[in-house]
């Protein structure tokens, strides 16, 4: 018996939380992924499972034993289907996290688009503000806009990102005194919880430091097309991410300020984990979105 079918098997049962649920899952029998696991053990001269009749647990090597089996067999497994793909059409399941706000504004078309022209890959997009963690949580790759900071995952730029402090014409009209970002302090905001600066909003000084404005207003929300809405009708001046503001800025029905002190230093990512072996189809789905918004520069009018 090769090791790898030992090792699927112990990870199957971890998975499934038991050997009972496991060969249920499988098709195997119990005593079967029993001997798998027990045989892996004596190989390894280390227990991995506490189990009696009643109770399952993995012991502390089991747990590092567990985080450590599955990379190396979901690399193994990137590798074969590199290998199979290259030689066929696209196929399976990509699982995708990104942010609500890209899913639900026009920039959420580059899904679509990649979807029509690749039928036989199943995107599984999950609409989440935060930062998931994609290894823990079984993810291939995220798209994320923000200002990148360094971590262990692999990082494609996709196009840049603007933010823009908004308001209305009326309600500019009603504040004739905000001229700089400082006055920003004596004006009602809308605050997006989305954002990482929360009610804290950044800037750039005379001398290109960065600088914080500390806002309130009378409305917090985690959606930027509420704040929208409510810049729009005339509740207070908001940060908003471009392809949600651009279509009213078009048209005139809110307004910019201080467009040169808004640090432009964000971009709208997709990051993925640090393998050797990025399957062929995630591979494909980061290639299309690059060019995708190389198409589409001006994407806010998609």
């Amino acid at each position: 018996m090769d090791t790898l079918t030992r090792i699927r098997a112990y990870i199957d049962v971890v998975e499934a939380e038991g050997f009972s649920a496991a060969a249920r899952r499988n098709g195997r029998s119990k005593a079967l992924l029993s001997k798998y696991v027990r045989e892996l053990e004596d190989d390894l001269g280390a227990l991995l499972l506490n189990r009696t009749t009643r109770q399952f647990s993995l012991t502390e090597a089991g747990h590092t034993y567990y985080r450590t089996a599955s990379d190396i067999l979901k690399e193994i497994d990137n590798l074969a289907d590199l290998v199979r793909e290259s030689n066929r059409d696209l196929k399976g399941t990509v699982r995708v996290s990104a942010p609500r706000t890209f899913t639900d504004a026009p920039v959420g078309r580059s899904m679509i688009d990649f979807a029509l022209k690749n039928p036989e890959i199943k995107l599984e997009i999950t609409s989440d503000d935060r930062f998931v963690d994609l290894v823990e949580e079984g993810f291939d790759v995220a798209i994320r806009i923000t200002q990148l900071a360094d971590s262990g995952l692999i990082a494609r730029k996709l196009a840049p990102f603007q933010v823009y402090v908004c308001a209305s014409p009326d309600f500019m009209a009603r504040h004739p005194d905000l001229k700089e970002p400082a006055d920003l302090v004596n004006v009602a905001c809308i605050t997006d919880t989305n954002s990482r600066t929360l009610n804290n909003w950044q800037f750039r000084g005379p001398n290109g430091a960065l600088q914080s404005v500390t806002v309130k207003g009378p409305m917090e929300v985690n959606s930027p097309s509420a704040s929208m809405q409510a810049v729009r009708a005339g509740l207070g001046v908001s940060m908003l991410p471009d392809f949600v503001a651009w279509p009213l800025i078009r048209s005139g029905e809110i307004v910019t300020l201080f467009e040169d002190r808004v640090p432009d230093d964000a971009a709208i990512y997709a990051v993925y984990p640090h393998r050797r072996y990025l399957p062929a189809k995630v591979r494909a789905l980061v290639d299309y979105l690059a060019a995708w918004f190389k198409e589409y520069p001006g994407y806010c009018d998609r």
